[in-house]
């Protein structure tokens, strides 16, 4: 297929959430995978193995990093790991409510109500495969502080339309970003490349429809109302990504709390990757009239713009 055969595709297919949801239906069908059946979760795990990408590690490239030995690197890369896969199951129970909310006594025979059951499915099994991958990674898992937990119960409640969808879309593209980066690594423990694997082939169909919901959303939205939203979707995004590396896996893994949340804090390095790695993200939210200059000063304290 042509390069401009390929742009001429994917202006017919999205005509609106309906008809792409039609597609990613059929999409489901051929492609979903099971990580229940295709991982041997009893497999020991090879002690010289990371657990996601050393560069896409928060402390890589510190100072601190430079003085831990090798062990240790490895130690908090799967700590990492877990604690994104199980903050991610947070998120993602947020999602299954929403959703479910958004399809409440919907049209029951719509290819949209339909894909939006598959993609609950989808999220349920995501969340078990995060949560077994983080049992045997760490044997732990992270959660969310209390407040963010209630800002989260707060959004899972109210956020609507636009909002809810954008919303989903930045974590969702955020997850996928952390993942892509360690799915194909050598270095990295097979197992959670597979799960990297799974999550990134599924989620870019939960991201196809998100999109297309929030294009759908934002059809006639008015400037005072496309404010509001841009703006409490920037703010969604900063409290998901500032949430994902929990400061519990530098304890856990034998560092100092308060200098390693400092050496992230200011990791040129890693702020540089995520910044490189969502630009894609950024680029649609301005086309639909999501980036506006307050949800810009958000998308740069996350280090996404």
């Amino acid at each position: 297929m042509t390069a401009t055969s390929e742009s001429m595709g994917e202006t017919r297919l999205d005509q609106g959430p309906q008809e792409v949801s039609d597609r990613l239906i059929a999409s489901a069908a051929r492609l979903s995978r099971n990580a229940m059946t295709e991982i041997d979760w009893d497999q020991p795990m090879d002690p010289d193995l990371y657990g996601c990408s050393p560069e896409w590690c928060t402390l890589y490239g510190t100072e601190l990093w430079e003085e831990m030995p090798l062990e240790q690197r490895i130690e908090l890369t799967r700590h990492e790991s877990a604690s994104v896969a199980t903050n991610g199951i947070w998120f993602e129970m947020i999602l299954q409510e929403m959703v479910i909310r958004d399809q409440y006594l919907g049209k029951y025979h719509t290819p949209e109500f339909q894909w939006s059951l598959i993609e609950i499915a989808d999220e349920a099994r995501h969340s078990l495969m995060f949560a077994k991958g983080s049992d045997k990674l760490v044997g732990t898992s992270y959660r969310p502080s209390k407040f963010v937990g209630l800002l989260g119960k707060g959004f899972m409640m109210f956020a609507r339309g636009e909002v809810a969808y954008g919303g989903i879309l930045v974590a969702e593209e955020v997850l996928d970003v952390l993942q892509r980066g360690c799915m194909s690594d050598p270095r990295v423990l097979p197992f959670v490349r597979t799960i990297n694997e799974i999550h990134v082939l599924e989620e870019s169909r939960h991201m196809k429809f998100a999109r297309e919901e929030v294009r759908e959303s934002m059809k006639n939205v008015g400037w005072i109302r496309r404010q509001i939203s841009a703006l409490i979707i920037a703010i969604a995004g900063f409290v998901i990504v500032s949430s994902l590396h929990s400061p519990d896996v530098y304890a856990n893994t034998g560092l100092d709390r308060k200098r390693a949340m400092s050496a992230k804090k200011n990791n040129k390095h890693f702020h540089s990757m995520m910044r490189g790695s969502c630009v894609h993200l950024i680029e649609f939210l301005s086309s639909v009239g999501l980036l506006t200059r307050p949800a810009a000063f958000f998308y740069r304290r996350a280090n996404l713009y």
